[in-house]
């Protein structure tokens, strides 16, 4: 965070201090020195702490930044490139430099703008990524439709159980088509706007609850149930609601369908004094299944898009393989992270710990 007051910057009026701030995109102001001299309020994500009077090296390691700033002092001429920044989740900016004197101070100066492009080029990456999963994983089940429609037209036009077995099959292909579709679009949406962490709050308890009760008749067809153990202590969590439902509602319908009949799925939740990388209080929610679990080689995967651990068993279910790809990015959006433990033939504990909101 931002801690110095930009229009006490030296050689920085006040009214240039307050037109940085006028600006939505992050500005910062370097001397010849490449010494950070200003930065209005929206450049705070992209510097650390005591950035001020310092080179800009020290806060933004970026080849491209720096060069861009020593040919803009060295020619005068505008320096223009795009460049993707580390963090939680890239960010990716057209940069755009510029150098000028300050008719206060009488010395030249660079100024930096920074204009996030990320949500534009993911847009194009998605719309790219959709195009080609979608006709990759709706080639087979189109084709198979198209068999049983000219079957039907033709050979079995008059069997009657060959029609009823076929429309059931082409039932569910459909079904399966929807939900694919549905859980593209939900990935696109959330990888689009996966660096813009959220700021609105969840109570974890009442999202749990609420999904306990919604899923436990499909638990109970398999002879299982939901158990939920929620820590007293456990803080309000920093995230979208709507989002983190969604999380839990892919982890706790993976545990039914792969769990074994009968067994309980046990979901607790717990509070993070500390949460790794950010700090900070946190919330950690885990979903034990005691299933056939998964061998050691696979879990990283498990994360990819339409990886499947038992291809079979998961399209017979309906599954697209697509909702722990969700899990991912939801997670990583709300800067928080997911971990996998496994045991085969005893079950798995997937863990997704979010950020929770200050006491």
């Amino acid at each position: 965070m931002i801690e110095t007051d930009q229009t006490d910057s030296p050689g920085l009026t006040p009214i240039e201090g307050g037109l940085l701030e006028r600006f939505p995109d992050p500005v910062v102001v370097v001397d010849s020195n490449r010494h950070v001299v200003a930065a209005n309020e929206a450049a705070r994500d992209l510097l650390p702490r005591n950035y001020f009077g310092r080179d800009l090296a020290i806060s933004m390691r970026h080849p491209d930044v720096l060069g861009a700033v020593d040919n803009a002092f060295s020619s005068g001429i505008d320096e223009e490139c795009e460049i993707t920044l580390p963090g939680a989740v890239p960010r990716i900016f057209d940069l755009r430099v510029f150098s000028l004197r300050n008719e206060a101070s009488g010395r030249i100066e660079a100024v930096l703008i920074f204009r996030d492009i990320t949500s534009a080029k993911r847009s194009d990456q998605m719309r790219a990524d959709f195009v080609a999963n979608v006709s990759h994983e709706l080639r087979s089940p189109l084709s198979a439709m198209i068999g049983f429609i000219e079957t039907l037209r033709g050979p079995a036009q008059d069997d009657e159980e060959a029609r009823v077995r076929f429309l059931t099959i082409m039932q569910g292909e459909s079904e399966r088509m929807s939900h694919l579709i549905e859980d593209l679009l939900s990935l696109s949406r959330v990888e689009v706007n996966e660096h813009i962490a959220p700021t609105s709050t969840a109570n974890v308890d009442v999202l749990l609850k609420s999904l306990q009760e919604m899923l436990s008749p499909r638990a109970a067809e398999r002879g299982m149930i939901i158990e939920l153990d929620v820590a007293a202590n456990v803080p309000t969590a920093i995230g979208d609601p709507d989002q983190l439902h969604q999380v839990f509602r892919n982890l706790v319908d993976n545990a039914i369908s792969y769990g074994k009949e009968g067994t309980p799925i046990r979901v607790g939740v717990e509070r993070i004094e500390r949460m790794p990388r950010i700090g900070g209080l946190g919330i950690a929610v885990s979903v034990r299944d005691q299933g056939d679990g998964i061998p050691d080689e696979q879990i990283p995967r498990l994360t990819e898009r339409f990886y499947r651990v038992d291809k079979g068993r998961s399209r017979s279910m309906g599954g697209t393989g697509l909702g722990l790809a969700i899990v991912k990015h939801i997670v990583s959006r709300h800067r928080g992270a997911l971990a996998v433990e496994s045991r085969v033939g005893k079950g798995s504990t997937f863990t997704v710990t979010i950020p929770g909101q200050p006491e």
